[in-house]
């Protein structure tokens, strides 16, 4: 089982910096969200290897939606 990537809050998801197969450091930016005009990182919370993506850039997203999985 792999450990979540989650957004912060409700806004949009402006790029993906990662693909399947990605190999990220903790802390390396996966992508980055839109919310109340700012632009935030969001970064891993763990070394390992991207396993899924499930937004694309210009999606909505709610508070703690799923946008990646790291194993």
């Amino acid at each position: 089982m792999g450990t979540p990537v989650t957004v912060p809050m409700v806004g949009k998801i402006v790029s993906v910096s990662v693909k399947v197969g990605d190999q990220v450091k903790e802390d390396d930016q996966v992508a980055v969200l839109e919310a109340m005009k700012m632009e935030m990182p969001i970064v891993a919370p763990i070394t390992g290897m991207v396993k899924e993506v499930y937004v694309k850039p210009g999606q909505e997203v709610e508070a703690e939606a799923l946008i990646a999985m790291i194993e």
